[in-house]
């Protein structure tokens, strides 16, 4: 079991990889959402992976990672950011990150990047330019949002920022029975068939 470190101040992009990695066996043992905590949680914790976002709060994650390895911080670094061009993959590398995955790509690709750095590997993928040429981007999310009634929209949000059914209920004015008849079919027309894709899903898509 690998002991994780998540780094982000979006809390639907935490909540879906926890969910992720827990899945998958591993121990998520801290989370925070600006640099210096990082930096004070990484010290403290010493997790065996680091997830860290490069746009955070307080201290960019590349100022994170550099003042890491200039420390005794042996542990793995796996980048998650929207910014994925060659050059800017490259400057992670630089700073002392071990792999790189892109916000834009599918989030099983964390795991193939756990898998990696576990096994002292680094995971660099195809720039987001060289990936584009070859598959062009979709945009059959977006039509499958914009099927969603307002209310069935609503929810969707709530459930991205981790609320349950019994607490997005009162926001509502409505009962449990039809939050729940909602989220099921925010779930059929999403094509969704767990909450760890639905996170996924809302992280892409910038939604919580």
């Amino acid at each position: 079991m690998t002991n994780v470190m998540i780094v982000d101040d979006h809390p639907v992009a935490r909540i879906a990889i926890r969910m992720l990695l827990q899945e998958e066996g591993h121990s998520v043992i801290g989370e925070c959402a600006d640099g210096l905590d990082a930096l004070n949680m990484a010290r403290q914790l010493n997790p065996d992976i680091m997830i860290i976002d490069i746009d955070i709060p307080s201290l960019s994650g590349i100022e994170v990672i550099t003042r890491l390895r200039k420390g005794d911080f042996a542990g793995g670094i796996l980048v998650m950011s929207g910014k994925d061009d060659e050059h800017y993959i490259k400057h992670c590398a630089s700073a002392g990150a071990d792999g790189f995955v892109s916000k834009r790509n599918d989030l099983s690709e964390v795991n193939n990047a756990i898998r990696a750095l576990e096994g002292g590997y680094g995971f660099f993928p195809l720039s987001r330019s060289r990936r584009e040429a070859a598959s062009p981007a979709s945009s059959n999310e977006q039509i499958m949002l914009a099927s969603l009634s307002s209310k069935e929209l609503q929810v969707l949000n709530y459930l991205a920022r981790g609320l349950k059914i019994i607490d997005i209920a009162p926001h509502m004015k409505i009962s449990n029975k039809t939050v729940s008849t909602y989220k099921a079919r925010v779930m059929q027309k999403l094509e969704l068939g767990s909450m760890v894709e639905l996170y996924e899903f809302c992280r892409r898509n910038n939604i919580g």
